[in-house]
């Protein structure tokens, strides 16, 4: 009923805009304003605007915005002009009191190095001039991609791995080839370049969970290696930093419907404007959206939506202030490994188990009661699924002080409430007789197997196994502030900032284990011991709450840059950074009896006889504090207008994530900060018909920390160094009505100083292996065909190479590859689409179980495939 609210209010929101008159608001005063766009209707920001017969010239805005006051009546010429763009001319004639608006549009001279970056740097400047890997992706482009999911947007990048299989949220992304326990660990997602959350990497909280794309986003940009420490914490893998569409004087909006094969409906609409002409402006945007999933749970699998906002006063000389707001209110089924099996290499799915569409997430057991220790019941929703309530708002003020001195701040205070619930695999699957003798201890003739749903006998060959209810209830909040001074002093620019944020989650686990039949929508099971008349299930529940956790993790951080960009020549710039970081850490974490009482509430039943509780146990308290300087220094030389070649060293750190504190709590002694060292040589060249950036790159990574969460609850707690070197490439042509991009990495991950003894006594040596779930070769190429005119079609194809489930490198992932495809239609300011994925249904795995450390020992193992073929079929408007 609230979410029905919340979207209710954003309707009356978009009403009272659209009522507003806009020349009620309007001042009759002599302007010239208007956008700098690109081909594609992007906007192009630090593009030279000039007012011809008059001394006024300006620079466009981040949203490439200009304007000029205070111009006599009479007739001029608007000329733009930018790096990679041809010069346009526009005459315009203005009349007393009148103010008029003006859109260029300036053509390339040459493709993909005319855009204006922003991330990763101190000012705004072209891709030529960048000495950083960075890739970028307009509103138009991201609409033409038609990406299922966050995630699925950033495969586009050569460089970063991702995992999209999880669903809309809940991914991972490697960089670089540095291997982790997945999430965001080592890049920072941003929203107008403060972090979505300030670590993406907490415990079931991975930072695409609390982003959604929508119409409301205007360009993404992302920074590999390079100069991301310098501009983010704990970022040396790099910056993904998604920037949202803001007002102008004219009207605008986009309506958008969607639908699928798999029961989509989904609305986005966003609207931007005026509210006082040349100065108060709005964007306001959003989207509802409900579906069944991919893979088939039975229930609604993904439900809710966004409200996501702007306003912007104007000052004059392009300074602003601007208010942002977010309320995400969203819940999505997250999907895990399931059974799969090995026929002579090529992976299958097993009898009754679709490995395209299913999964072990079941309406069949969506309610869980439990009784706890103590007294009570814990009850959660599988249907919930993973559930944040998001609440952010913040401001950007920038101010030009002098001619030589700009200042900007941006804050930002983010609330989260997250409740998570999901069905993790954690044992199996079993033969009925191996869950007799290797878990009950028992002759397998023993054992009676029923379905708890209509007391039906169990066949006899079905596979039995563990999925497990994981709820986990996070508490977050985050306060982020970044504020610097710019100075202009010819031929240095130079910029010094602080960053300060504070961030806190707590965090709440309860887990129990079902037990269920393998097949498409499992049922539960109830097993009994005929012999001695002992129940192993308490309504399918074979362990009540095996595990319990209640911690809390703190961050406090005050760190201090400075970014310096030095034209030593026309063509020679260099760029120098360094940061210091004064963080502390701190928190709880309890001391659960693990698996030790004995709830006595269920007679002859062994589901509550080894419960975990934190009942009754002190708390650890504990504090780590970092100090720590990331530096980094390049070159880039500018051979001419279409080719240009940079060097680069970096270092920065990622500190110890959230469950090394939680595992080393009674002796943070033996943690370190993860030293990231870079290498990087870049080569850049566009004419109009084609582009190439490359990148070659050496990776030197010291104290990886791996953490996965073990099945038994324990973490793997092991610390290695990474060596990776490797070449990113990313292409594209044109050529009359084809379009190509082509991007690929080549890479050689390896672990060293990774040897030692495991906890059953036993030793390991894994110096040389291949890092786990890296692939050393993956590649993404996407043609594109202007049939007709207005009239689109492409293909996508990606390629990943075979990689590794676990350090050991036994188990292999096999190299698969996906297509997709589509075509689009525009008709006047209408776009029809349809968008396909995963066209032959292929089995490509993502990953292994992590939850298991050591490789299957029979042809039915776990692991998690991308999703199966699906249809997207989309409708907007732009008005």
């Amino acid at each position: 009923m609230k979410q029905q609210k919340s979207y209710l209010g954003l309707l009356f929101l978009i009403l009272c805009l659209i009522c507003v008159s806009n020349d009620a608001f309007a001042q009759a005063k002599n302007t010239i304003s208007g956008k700098v766009l690109d081909e594609e209707g992007h906007t192009i920001p630090g593009a030279n605007v000039s007012l011809q017969v008059s001394d006024k010239n300006v620079i466009t805005d981040e949203n490439g915005v200009f304007i000029f006051s205070d111009v006599p009546a009479g007739s001029y010429s608007v000329v733009a002009s930018n790096v990679g763009y041809k010069t346009y001319s526009k005459e315009v004639t203005v009349k007393e009191g009148e103010s008029v608006e003006v859109s260029l549009l300036l053509e390339s001279e040459s493709q993909n190095l005319k855009e204006v970056v922003v991330t990763g740097s101190s000012a705004p400047r072209s891709k030529l001039e960048s000495s950083v890997a960075i890739t970028t992706m307009g509103a138009k482009a991201i609409e033409d991609r038609a990406p299922s999911s966050t995630a699925a947007l950033l495969q586009t990048i050569p460089g970063f791995v991702v995992e999209a299989s999880a669903g809309e949220i809940g991914n991972n992304l490697f960089a670089r080839g540095i291997p982790s326990a997945g999430a965001y660990e080592y890049v920072q997602i941003q929203e107008d370049g403060l972090p979505v959350f300030e670590d993406g990497a907490l415990q079931f909280a991975n930072a695409d969970t609390f982003y959604r794309l929508d119409e409301t986003v205007s360009k993404m940009e992302a920074v590999r290696g390079g100069s991301a420490s310098i501009f983010a914490n704990n970022a040396p893998g790099g910056i993904i930093n998604f920037i949202s569409k803001t007002g102008q004087n004219e009207f605008k909006g986009k309506a958008k419907l969607s639908t699928s094969d798999y029961g989509l409906f989904r609305t986005d609409l966003n609207l931007s404007g005026a509210l006082i002409q040349d100065k108060l402006f709005f964007n306001i945007g959003g989207f509802y959206r409900a579906d069944n999933g991919v893979r088939n749970t039975g229930f609604t699998a993904n439900k809710g939506g966004q409200i996501k906002g702007n306003v912007t006063y104007k000052f004059d000389n392009d300074d602003y202030f601007r208010v942002n707001f977010k309320h995400l209110n969203d819940r999505n089924t997250f999907y895990l490994p399931i059974p799969l099996k090995s026929n002579n290499g090529k992976i299958e799915g097993i009898s009754g188990f679709n490995p395209n569409y299913g999964t072990l997430t079941s309406v069949n057991f969506s309610r869980l009661n439990v009784p706890q220790y103590g007294g009570g019941t814990f009850s959660t929703d599988l249907e919930d699924g993973s559930h944040p309530v998001i609440n952010s708002i913040g401001t950007e003020f920038k101010k030009k002080i002098s001619e030589k001195v700009t200042f900007k701040n941006a804050f930002k205070k983010t609330a989260i409430d997250l409740n998570y619930n999901a069905i993790f695999p954690n044992g199996g699957p079993w033969t009925q007789d191996a869950y007799a003798t290797d878990i009950q201890n028992t002759t397998a003739g023993n054992l009676a197997y029923s379905y708890v749903d209509n007391g039906a006998a169990l066949d006899p060959n079905t596979l039995i196994m563990r999925a497990d209810l994981w709820h986990i209830q996070k508490k977050m909040d985050n306060f982020a502030n970044n504020f610097s001074f710019s100075f202009d002093l010819d031929p240095v620019q130079l910029t010094a900032g602080y960053y300060y944020s504070n961030w806190k989650s707590n965090q709440y686990w309860n887990w129990n284990s079902y037990l269920v039949g393998v097949s498409d929508n499992p049922r539960l099971l109830n097993v009994k011991d005929n012999t001695s008349g002992v129940d192993h299930t308490w309504n399918g529940i074979e362990r009540i709450t095996w595990l319990e956790r209640d911690a809390q993790t703190k961050g406090l951080l005050n760190d201090i840059y400075a970014d310096a960009e030095i034209k030593a020549t026309e063509n020679l710039t260099f760029n120098a950074g360094v940061r210091y970081n004064k963080d502390k850490y701190s928190g709880y974490r309890d001391n659960a009896r693990f698996g030790a009482e004995n709830l006595g509430l269920l007679n002859n039943n062994t589901a509550d006889d080894a419960v975990t509780t934190v009942k009754g146990n002190p708390y650890t308290y504990w504090r780590y504090d970092v100090s720590e300087w990331s530096y980094t220094a390049a070159g880039n030389y500018k051979f001419n207008d279409k080719m240009a070649s940079y060097a680069r060293y970096s270092h920065g750190f990622r500190s110890p994530i959230e469950e090394s504190f939680y595992d080393n709590a009674a002796d943070l002694s033996k943690l370190e900060n993860t030293q990231v060292n870079q290498i990087e040589l870049g080569y850049k060249y566009a004419n109009s018909f084609f582009s190439v950036n490359a990148n070659v790159f050496h990776m030197n990574l010291k104290n990886v920390a791996f953490t996965d969460i073990l099945s038994d609850g324990t973490s793997e707690n092991k610390f290695a160094d990474v060596n990776n070197i490797g070449l990113e490439v990313e292409t594209n042509a044109k050529y009359e009505r084809v379009k190509l991009n082509f991007t690929f990495t080549v890479q050689k991950p390896e672990y060293d100083n990774f040897t030692g003894s495991n906890a059953d006594g036993s030793t390991f040596n894994f110096n040389g292996n291949t890092a786990r779930r890296i692939p050393k070769f993956f590649a993404n190429l996407r043609p594109e065909v202007e049939i007709v005119k207005d009239l689109t079609a492409y293909v996508q194809f990606s390629y990943y190479d075979k990689k590794f489930v676990n350090q050991d490198n036994k188990q292999v992932l096999p190299a698969y590859k996906e297509v997709g495809a589509g075509l689009n239609y525009t008709y006047n300011n209408l776009r029809f689409a349809v968008d396909a994925s995963n066209l032959f249904n292929e089995i490509g795995l993502t990953e292994g179980d992590p939850r298991q450390t050591t490789a299957a020992q029979s042809d039915v193992f776990m692991a998690r495939p991308i999703l199966g073929r699906a249809f997207r079929f989309s409708v907007a408007i732009n008005f």
